[in-house]
């Protein structure tokens, strides 16, 4: 077994997409994005074989072992082979997370999340480390969302009665 922090999937993307834009010439570039389409298109195909076969011999054990882990599961979703939807790993990152209890599962459409927090602390600062703490489990689970929109029962800005000095 492997430390799952060991690769970066994201930064990997990331990479790969900096260094294909570092490629001056359109022949070039062209070229090498043909070759990561290829190779993407290579592991996909064999990724896709590797859940047929664990799914067909009803291996639950191997198959829990791969959507649970962080490359493994971000592999699964970027090839569209994850068993789980992605309402589904959302629902399942809120129910272990500590502040996702909170937070009521609105939808999933079009890469966007749409949540509601339930009974949120009224403090901007609370609500904003509440936010990005579920913004970051969400990300973790389903690398597909592009936006997380999150719903607050309580109002940014409260107008609060300005009492002056009685005149002289």
């Amino acid at each position: 077994m492997t430390d799952d922090t060991a690769y970066d999937v994201a930064a990997s993307g990331e990479r790969i997409e900096r260094l294909l834009g570092m490629l001056m010439d359109a022949e070039a570039r062209t070229m090498a994005e043909d070759l990561v389409r290829e190779l993407v298109g290579l592991y996909g195909a064999g990724l896709e074989r590797v859940m047929a076969i664990v799914t067909e011999t009803g291996a639950a054990g191997a198959l829990r072992g791969l959507v649970e882990d962080p490359l493994v599961a971000g592999l699964l979703v970027l090839h569209d082979l994850h068993p789980l939807t992605t309402a589904e790993r959302v629902r399942a990152a809120l129910d272990g997370h500590p502040y996702g209890h909170g937070a009521e599962l609105l939808g999933v459409e079009g890469g966007v999340v749409r949540l509601r927090l339930k009974g949120a602390c009224g403090c901007p600062s609370s609500r904003i480390t509440v936010t990005e703490s579920i913004e970051r489990a969400i990300a973790r689970v389903a690398p597909e969302v592009a936006r997380v929109d999150i719903e607050s029962p309580v109002r940014d800005a409260v107008t609060l009665l300005q009492i002056g000095r009685r005149p002289a």
